[in-house]
């Protein structure tokens, strides 16, 4: 199966890595769309780290940077469950300033950006799994689940093993006073 899952990263990645790529050698004609965007989510920026840049360029270009290095994670199989959580992060706010359906008055352009919209829905559902995915080995909450029944057992054993060995020392010590001398 893993044959399937490289491949399956390496097909799902590859719109990021190519994006990511172009839009951060030329921003600069991605702002006009972005700036509604960047607009709403730059007092939350502000109230996070006033060091945060928020000039709209910089966060398309951050945008960029990170779909970029995303995507290279996950095709290269490195981080692959944080890289696609990232990736699906950053492709919420590409969808809502990119593919505005609901803005368009021309039916053509509406449906042009609603097809648009529908495939990025798509790779954040792709996205999704990706960062589900635990390549067929146990999830973290099992492995905690299974070690904490684990040390449970464990603690139980103890316990009847010490028990155990406080009857042997108070049988022990009952026959040693019985003894004489």
């Amino acid at each position: 199966m893993k044959p399937v899952r490289s491949l399956a990263r390496v097909m799902l990645s590859g719109i990021f890595v190519v994006s990511g790529a172009r839009n951060l050698q030329n921003p600069g004609r991605l702002v006009p769309a972005a700036k509604p965007v960047t607009d709403r989510v730059t007092p939350l920026l502000q109230n996070l780290s006033p060091r945060i840049p928020t000039d709209t360029e910089s966060l398309v270009r951050i945008n960029a940077a990170t779909q970029l290095v995303g995507g290279l994670m996950l095709a290269t199989g490195k981080f692959t469950r944080p890289a696609a959580l990232v990736l699906a992060g950053t492709l919420v706010p590409t969808t809502a300033a990119g593919h505005p359906f609901w803005n368009s008055e021309d039916p053509a352009s509406r449906n042009n950006n609603q097809i648009h919209f529908l495939k990025n829905l798509g790779l954040l559902g792709g996205l999704l799994l990706a960062a589900a995915d635990t390549e067929g080995k146990p999830g973290l909450r099992w492995r905690t689940g299974h070690r904490i029944g684990h040390s449970r057992r464990s603690v139980q054993r103890a316990v009847r093993t010490a028990r155990r060995e406080a009857k042997i020392a108070v049988r022990s010590a009952a026959t040693a006073r019985r003894l004489p001398g």
